[in-house]
């Protein structure tokens, strides 16, 4: 399953989708955490220390490699330089698979141990005074955005992203990428707007969406966001003596975090597993070529001085087999 953890900034949404990984994590299920926030806090929510986390690899850096490697055979591409951030795959392509070790994810990930189990980590990199001025933040999460395009799970298999704060998520196509988005919001009025702009943007497009209310103290906060979402409301959590720990870098076991909140990440987890059953793989295919095509109109083309258009294999799936064998995607 793709999840992504959306919603405005200061409402919890990195700690979330780090409480999250961390559940996944101890099931042994095989995980995928992509940082893509425009501030990199993932790292240092799964235990790293600011070092760490500053040393990771940049995605966005990596970005001529990850072209290289996904374009494979794929004669509809002519090089890796005519690839933009929505370039969908087809025959010949080579795809990323969750469980398996690849060049990509040598470049670009780094293994996390946690208390137990462990993930691999990838983030886009930060926003550095060298962007300043000259550079969207959107062009480093494109390389977030073209592995997701090339990348194939199974049920029991987790790509967690933490998104970019507010509405700047729906500056690419990269909202539609997923089985379930998980809003965090705040019992507030500003809590409640990004939940507000997610529904009406997301709504065309068949983008499955449950709010998380964060930082829920009592009984008038719960329904102050009843109230406001309705019955996209799924969990509530409140304060966390776990979190503040954590948010001071010396977290307990994980199996001590309190029984409400374990039930609510086991919730969050019956959720995501229920929408794999609703995939739709022509739609999510569909949805992808649509964007590009959008993409290659508005800049792609003259960037590259390729007709992008071209790049657009409609007998491909993705999901479906493609020419190239497994093999060839694994090292």
């Amino acid at each position: 399953m793709k999840i992504a953890f959306v919603g405005k900034g200061g409402s919890g949404k990195t700690t979330l989708s780090s409480l999250f990984v961390r559940h996944l994590a101890a099931t042994e299920s095989p995980v995928v955490a992509v940082d893509a926030d425009i501030n990199q806090h993932l790292g240092v929510a799964l235990g790293l220390t600011e070092a760490e986390a500053a040393a990771l690899p940049a995605m966005g850096a990596h970005l001529p490699l990850i072209k290289e490697y996904l374009r494979g055979s794929n004669p509809r591409i002519a090089s890796a330089e005519t690839m933009i951030k929505t370039t969908p795959p087809g025959a010949g392509s080579r795809l990323l698979r969750v469980r398996e070790d690849n060049p990509v994810y040598d470049a670009c990930a780094r293994q996390v141990r946690l208390d137990p189990g462990e993930v691999r980590l990838m983030a886009t990199g930060p926003f550095t005074e060298a962007d300043l001025g000259v550079a969207c933040y959107h062009s480093k999460v494109g390389a977030v955005e073209l592995c997701l395009n090339h990348l194939v799970d199974g049920a029991g298999e987790y790509v967690v992203v933490d998104m970019t704060a507010g509405s700047d998520s729906f500056a690419s196509g990269m909202f539609t990428r997923f089985d379930m988005t998980f809003l965090v919001a705040e019992p507030t009025r500003k809590g409640v707007s990004v939940y507000r702009q997610y529904k009406e943007y997301a709504r065309d497009f068949g983008v499955a969406l449950k709010v998380v209310g964060n930082k829920v103290q009592g009984p008038d906060d719960l329904d102050f966001l009843r109230q406001e979402v309705g019955e996209d409301l799924l969990v509530t959590v409140g304060h966390s003596d776990w979190v503040r720990a954590m948010e001071k870098g010396r977290p307990p076991r994980f199996e001590r975090l309190e029984p409400e909140n374990h039930r609510a990440l086991r919730t969050l987890r019956e959720t995501a597993d229920a929408s794999y059953t609703r995939r739709d793989r022509h739609r999510y295919t569909s949805q992808m070529v649509h964007f590009h095509l959008r993409n290659a109109e508005s800049w792609g083309n003259a960037k590259t001085g390729a007709d992008l258009a071209a790049q657009v294999d409609p007998d491909f799936v993705l999901g479906e087999p493609v020419a190239e064998p497994v093999a060839a995607a694994s090292r």
